[in-house]
């Protein structure tokens, strides 16, 4: 292995370490011959084949600097790294030098998440992948890095990853389930609370499944540790606290961490009945409505750890609101992604199923409808094939479609649906689901670009092939179309196949998303016409149930010979995996009997 000081990563001998050592060398002499000259800063270019081409010709390799506008390490690589004249001119005599806002290109960030931000990727000119390296890197490390590879242009090990296989089932094993088990609870802090030891956050899967199976210890421990992490100012969550414990946070507010807390939490209030937990969700709510939406209802990416990029700001986090504004408003990249707004409609509609407010379904509503109207397009029914809705990620997509758009928007509008009772909804998610299956299916699960162009091929992901099988069963259970269930068992199959190799943390994203398609949710049926007050109330109740595997519906009274009204007032009916309870006419006892007992 390589000299640890410089994180290299492959096996190689002595005479190569050399080699790459004496490159390093002659640069820095180079460096400090002419260091009374100005150093040009770094051609960066944009990802395209064109900058493989130029690496074809010009006989260079490629360097992929992918990071985020909100990123405090990424502002301090961009400057004392990047921006050290060493670098900037080693690069540009051996490199074509790419940087990515990995925002901007879900296919990429979700390509190279396991490695940053920032993430370093180097290629040869043809596309092959030499290595992958996580965070921040001083000038040093960094020279000594890229001139083993320059020296030595083969893969090393980060670059040689296993082609996963689809299972043969998309019911997991015994063992592989016990297994899968074992890990999530051993990823487990039991004296901090939380999964993780370095890095502290709330993992919605992995709180999602204790919560399903009752292991409210862990899911109430992370949930209590996690308050500490939201702004006390105002509101909106930190992204996560270093250094093993919950006081040391980093300070950026991103989209995903606001949406899926807020969920999260707003599910414990369900679960719980606890009004600390409504209180948190409420609190990201605040902060997503004052700082993340813009003026005509659709919601911004983020909002920077820094107020001056690169400087730790922990003392101006410590300010009250009126010290804070005068010194300033940490940047708020203002792109309007259909991702985002997709996760932060299904927070807020999830939200409002637990708070009762209308004005938190109304800002869910408006920004859905921001989506349809600005990236969305409905094509209609052609020779009886369905009816598609394509979703692009920014106001203009020049490299195609992406899966994480079609799916946040898709399950923002199933969670609109269980939200308002609009099954207008469906029919919007039913069309982003045809337009992934159509664009994203492959032989092993869905992939995360329609193309990414070459010389990289699109691949699955597992956390999007686990969003696909949870929103298709669930889905499937709405409407009963067997299609839904076809598609969530082709990506299931793609889980069991890369499974074994999950860590505790995505572990349990597979659980859930492999007891969701194994069983029946709870589901609520109410007969009864819409305006009716007491077909309200019993909507209310059943959309505010504890059950964590949950689907609602309304039909009206006639049509159905399964579900009828007694009395002819609204009646609502209870159906799990072992029989259908009711009628029942009271929105309390309704509530109740949606709760059945959380279990693995």
């Amino acid at each position: 292995m390589r000299h640890p000081l410089f994180f290299l990563e492959r096996n190689d001998d002595m005479k190569r370490l050399l080699v790459s050592l004496a490159t390093v060398m002659l640069a820095a002499c180079s460096a400090i011959d002419k260091s009374g000259s100005t150093h040009a800063a770094i051609s960066w270019q944009p990802w395209s084949d064109a900058a493989f081409e130029a690496a074809k010709r010009e006989r260079k390799l490629v360097l992929l600097d992918l990071g985020a506008v909100w990123c405090h390490w990424c502002h301090v690589m961009d400057r004392e790294t990047y921006g050290d004249p060493e670098v900037a001119k080693y690069v540009g005599e051996h490199f074509i030098a790419i940087h990515v806002n990995q925002d901007e290109r879900p296919d990429l960030a979700n390509r190279y998440e396991d490695y940053g931000w920032p993430a370093t990727i180097l290629f040869a000119a043809d596309g092959t992948e030499l290595g992958k390296f996580r965070g921040f890197m001083p000038p040093k490390r960094l020279l000594a890095l890229f001139g083993a590879f320059v020296a030595d242009p083969t893969p090393g090990p980060s670059a040689l990853g296993r082609e996963p296989v689809a299972a043969a089932d998309a019911i997991l094993p015994r063992d592989l389930d016990n297994g899968l088990h074992g890990a999530w609870e051993a990823a487990y802090d039991r004296k901090e609370q939380g999964w993780g030891s370095v890095l502290k956050y709330l993992d919605p899967d992995c709180v999602e499944l204790a919560m399903a199976e009752g292991r409210d210890d862990m899911a109430r421990g992370t949930l209590d540790a996690m308050l500490q992490l939201i702004d006390p100012v105002w509101g909106g969550v930190y992204q996560y606290s270093h250094g093993g414990v919950w006081t040391n946070p980093h300070f950026e507010k991103i989209m995903s961490f606001q949406a899926e807390d807020m969920r999260i939490y707003a599910l414990a209030h369900r679960v719980y009945g606890d009004e600390k937990y409504l209180r948190a969700a409420r609190d990201i709510e605040r902060y997503l409505l004052e700082f993340l939406r813009s003026p005509d209802g659709a919601f911004y990416a983020s909002q920077d750890a820094d107020l001056i990029q690169g400087e730790h700001s922990g003392e101006y986090f410590a300010l009250a609101d009126a010290g804070r504004r005068a010194r300033g408003l940490p940047r708020i990249d203002t792109h309007l992604y259909a991702r985002e707004n997709g996760w932060a409609v299904a927070a807020l509609a999830s939200l409002s199923r637990a708070s009762g407010d209308p004005s938190t379904l109304k800002a869910a509503v408006q920004g859905a409808t921001w989506v349809l109207k600005y990236r969305g397009t409905r094509i209609p029914m052609i020779d009886n094939e369905p009816s598609r809705t394509i979703v692009r990620h920014d106001g203009a997509d020049s490299w195609g479609q992406y899966l994480a758009d079609a799916l946040a928007f898709a399950r923002a509008c199933i969670e609109l649906s269980q939200a308002t009772g609009d099954d207008s909804w469906i029919s919007v998610a039913i069309g982003s689901l045809s337009s992934i299956r159509e664009t994203f299916r492959s032989t092993n699960g869905y992939v995360t670009a329609a193309s990414l162009q070459s010389p990289l091929p699109p691949l699955p992901q597992v956390d999007e092939n686990i969003g696909i099988a949870r929103l298709a069963s669930r889905v499937f259970h709405l409407t009963g179309d067997k299609q839904w269930k076809e598609m969530a068992e082709h990506a299931m199959k793609y889980l069991a196949g890369v499974a074994r190799d999950a860590n505790g943390v995505r572990a349990a994203g597979i659980l859930l998303a492999a007891r969701e398609f194994a069983s029946e949710p709870v589901k609520v049926v109410v007969v009864g016409d819409p305006g009716d007050q007491l077909t309200e109330w019993l909507l209310r109740a059943a959309r505010s149930a504890p059950a964590t595997w949950l689907v609602v519906s309304r039909v009206d009274p006639g049509a159905s010979a399964e579900y009828v009204q007694d009395g002819g007032v609204p009646t609502a009916y209870v159906c799990t995996d072992a029989a259908c309870n009711g009628p029942f006419h009271d929105p309390e006892a309704l509530r109740k009997a949606a709760s059945p007992p959380r279990r693995r």
